[in-house]
């Protein structure tokens, strides 16, 4: 089963909050009760989309962070590298050298394949359609295989 860590679920909420916020600075902790997340964990979570120019943050006593840029132009795929690094199915998706298998595996070129497929999906799934509440399927997707 192939998920996103629960960070990347936080940064993503914390991302439509601030979205929603109408332009407000909101404060770390205003944040954490916004979202129902703990403080040390919503303030780990910002300092990464600080560090990759997702959010701003202000000082003083009016401080704390807001959204940079129009949610439209802010992709699901951006978020995910902000907490997650490169998206990639596999180690050696993202570059060679990593993987103590590579001498004896030609898997490496479809991994690629496939980790570029799941990137551009994501990227073509903006912050402000995931802002857009959207009922959850009865049923988790499912993929069957086939037996040879």
């Amino acid at each position: 089963m192939l998920r996103i860590s629960k960070l990347t679920d936080y940064a993503i909420m914390l991302m439509v909050e601030l979205h929603t916020s109408d332009d407000q600075v909101l404060s770390a902790h205003n944040l954490a009760e916004r979202s129902g997340l703990e403080l040390p964990t919503v303030s780990k979570v910002l300092k990464l989309l600080v560090n990759d120019h997702l959010v701003a943050s202000f000082r003083g006593p009016a401080g704390g962070y807001a959204f940079v840029r129009e949610a439209a132009d802010v992709s699901v795929a951006e978020i995910i590298s902000a907490i997650e690094g490169p998206i990639a199915m596999t180690e050696c998706s993202v570059e060679a050298g990593l993987c103590a298998q590579e001498d004896n595996c030609s898997l490496r070129g479809n991994w690629q394949r496939i980790s570029v497929a799941v990137a551009r999906a994501m990227e073509g799934v903006s912050l402000a359609e995931m802002a857009q509440p959207l009922r959850p399927t009865s049923s988790p997707l499912q993929i069957t295989t086939m037996n040879a």
